[in-house]
């Protein structure tokens, strides 16, 4: 059996797989990263984040979305849009991305296995290789960055090719003419969308009261109206009782609604990819959902262990990942250099509109009972939002009444993801309004919005 020594041994090669091995390689050690797929990239990479707002660029281009409106036209989907039509983009953009992971292991001399990792001890990875070998790794430290995959609720009837997870999805062969989709967080929120754009009869089911309970009130309303302003049937307060697979696929809710869908996604979460790595031999348990506890700085109970990404769970988000990955990494060989997460981190949801924010919301601060006042500013009143033809979006900018210093900032509408950035920066070096009152942006541009939410706020002391 061969045996290899390396500084470190990654598994899995996602966003924290790949940032990790490339961060510690970067500072001159010797890395190993398994990987049991056939490719490269994860869910990140293949099933979720990219592929996922890939299709929803397509979505958009196919049925002509975001040109209703504009230039006195009519436009509308393709008579008939097939599932290749729909997921050609979503194919090309995936192995691109493979293909550049490839290539930045390559260029760090990160050396790649292939095969399913499990510990035999402590500081041994074997990596069974689908040839029937094994090769042992021996690591000082080891980052177990192997990702999530979707839960699948008991009482779906997986068996039958017309009900989905959010990794299935991608395999759809047809457009259906329904589509019921059960969780209304973010991942169902984001294809009922995109679907929904498609001219598919959709139906959101949610257990909650509200959408996505983690955004400013203000901004889930906002975006539950436009889902509603959609088509999209919207079943909050709704739990699933029983599914049952006949000609059509037959929901039944705690509200005593049945619905009837020809497909059926399920987005309930995502659990840990812990199982089968032997992690219970060597004093490590995963919760119930299969993530692993970690600190501050993504150790482990067993100090050499890091772990990174969605295997630690929330937030389980792309952009996180790659930094928890190499802040873990800094400190397992004392970097000196990047030594904690940001304090402040951005969410970004792809739904249409597009949804971001950074900070506090209202929420927050009235439980906090922190005294503040907010400033708003509409693309339909901004000279950029006029020629995009975006008539709901707007920017909502939460001060200190004391000092107005920024404290949050939510945006719903067209570029929101990126629109977030420039409040996203300014609360973390702690500047109040006078940044935006001084600061000269571009016209047009959405940037705008921050200047004129600001005067709407001092406005409103």
């Amino acid at each position: 059996m061969e045996n290899k020594n390396f500084d470190l041994v990654v598994i899995g090669s996602g966003p924290a797989g790949e940032k990790g091995a490339a961060q510690a390689a970067y500072f001159g050690k010797t890395v190993a990263l398994v990987e049991k797929e056939n490719v490269l990239g994860g869910a990140a990479a293949n099933t979720g984040t990219l592929p996922s707002k890939t299709l929803r660029e397509s979505s958009l281009y196919l049925s002509g979305f975001k040109q209703r409106g504009l230039y006195g036209i009519s436009t509308k989907l393709k008579e008939q849009v097939t599932a290749k039509d729909f997921l050609y983009r979503e194919r090309m953009v995936v192995q691109g991305e493979r293909s550049r992971i490839s290539d930045n292991l390559e260029h760090h001399k990160v050396v790649v296995y292939r095969g399913e990792a499990s510990f035999t001890d402590g500081h041994t990875i074997e990596v069974a290789t689908k040839n029937g070998s094994s090769i042992h790794l021996t690591g000082e430290k080891i980052l177990v960055a192997t990702g999530s995959h979707p839960y699948q609720p008991a009482n779906f009837p997986f068996h039958d090719p017309r009900v989905f997870d959010s990794d299935t999805i991608l395999n759809i062969d047809q457009i259906p003419p329904s589509m019921a989709i059960a969780g209304g967080g973010v991942i169902g929120c984001e294809y009922a969308c995109m679907f929904a754009a498609l001219g598919i009869k959709i139906d959101l089911i949610e257990g909650r009261d509200n959408l996505l309970a983690f955004l400013d009130a203000e901004l889930s309303d906002s975006l539950a109206n436009c889902i509603r302003s959609m088509g999209i049937n919207l079943h909050l307060s709704s739990e699933i009782k029983d599914v049952n697979a006949t000609d059509k696929i037959i929901i039944k809710l705690s509200t005593g609604t049945s619905i009837k869908a020809d497909t059926l996604l399920a987005a309930s979460g995502r659990n840990g990819n812990t199982h089968g790595l032997g992690l219970e031999g060597i004093g490590l348990t995963p919760n119930k959902r299969g993530h692993l506890s970690v600190n501050d700085y993504y150790q482990t109970e067993l100090d050499h262990i890091y772990a990174a990404g969605d295997v630690i769970g929330f937030p389980a988000l792309a952009s996180t990942a790659m930094e928890q990955a190499r802040i873990a990494m800094v400190h397992a060989f004392d970097l000196k250099y990047k030594t904690e997460l940001a304090t402040i981190l951005p969410y970004g949801i792809y739904t249409i509109p597009e949804c971001s924010m950074a900070g506090k919301t209202e929420e927050d601060l009235v439980k906090e009972k922190v005294p503040y006042v907010v400033g708003r500013a509409h693309y339909n009143s901004n000279a950029r939002g006029q020629i995009i033809g975006d008539e709901l979006g707007f920017l909502k900018l939460i001060f200190s009444k004391k000092d107005m210093r920024l404290l949050g900032v939510h945006v719903i509408g067209e570029s929101a993801s990126e629109l977030v950035h420039v409040g996203l920066t300014a609360l973390l070096v702690g500047a109040d309004a006078d940044l935006f009152i001084h600061t000269c942006y571009n016209y047009p541009t959405l940037t705008e919005l921050y200047k004129y939410a600001t005067y709407d706020a001092l406005g409103n002391l």
